[in-house]
């Protein structure tokens, strides 16, 4: 039986990915600050920017009761926010925090207790990731170094060489979600790179959810996972 936690999965990437995961027979659990319409699936309402909020979810019985049973699981973090969008002037130091919270700590903290959680099955850990943390942007000062945390996790979780715990950190592309919307609508002065964006919108270059979901997929559950630890879904 397989089974598979996925954040964010209310709107936009996440969303699909959960859809995508059910119809291919996985039982999903879905952890978000609010609810999906999606009918079949478990859901946890968690506000994974607070760190209160969090630790006492990860300290109760859903985790580990969800997992219950399954030989092979796994945890898709998808969870997470580009803002606060800006040089440093601009950047409201509670933004930040909050940010590092969910981009970073709340992937981590979760990824360290699911292998717990599921000590005898298979776990596969999928960071989505971004080609930002693998090259600077101005403006993205926080989601840069916030994802590029992500890729070293994959990295030193694959140094650990435990053959029942594999992790990638993934970069899906350029999707058309809410996302996006909001970098497009950024002023030029806070994301000098915004145009490039909305040209990508305008010449149909941007990937669907749906896509996007279906192709990861296809990349989580494939023999070969685990060996990048930190990748690309484009190549």
């Amino acid at each position: 039986m397989k089974k598979v936690i996925v954040t964010g999965h209310t709107r936009g990437l996440g969303a699909a990915i959960a859809a995508e995961l059910q119809s291919r027979g996985l039982a999903v659990l879905g952890l978000a600050r609010g609810r999906s319409a999606l009918a079949g699936i478990e859901q946890a309402e968690v506000d994974m920017a607070d760190p209160a909020a969090l630790q006492a979810w990860l300290a109760g019985p859903t985790l580990r009761d969800f997992l219950a049973g399954a030989d092979t699981v796994y945890l898709v973090n998808n969870a997470g926010v580009v803002t606060p969008v800006g040089p440093l002037a601009a950047q409201d130091p509670a933004d930040v925090l909050q940010a590092v919270m969910l981009n970073v700590g709340a992937p981590l903290a979760l990824a360290a207790a699911f292998v717990q959680a599921a000590p005898d099955a298979a776990r596969r850990i999928l960071h989505v990731s971004s080609g930002a943390g693998r090259n600077a942007y101005p403006g993205w000062a926080v989601y840069c170094a916030t994802k590029a945390a992500l890729d070293q996790h994959a990295r030193a979780i694959q140094l650990d060489g435990d053959p029942q715990v594999l992790a990638v950190s993934l970069a899906p592309g350029v999707i058309d979600t809410d996302m996006q919307a909001a970098i497009r609508a950024t002023p030029d002065a806070n994301f000098p790179l915004r145009e490039r964006f909305v040209e990508l919108k305008d010449t149909g270059g941007l990937t669907s959810p749906e896509d996007c979901a279906r192709n990861l997929a296809d990349y989580l559950l494939a023999p070969g996972f685990g060996r990048e630890a930190v990748d690309d879904l484009r190549n």
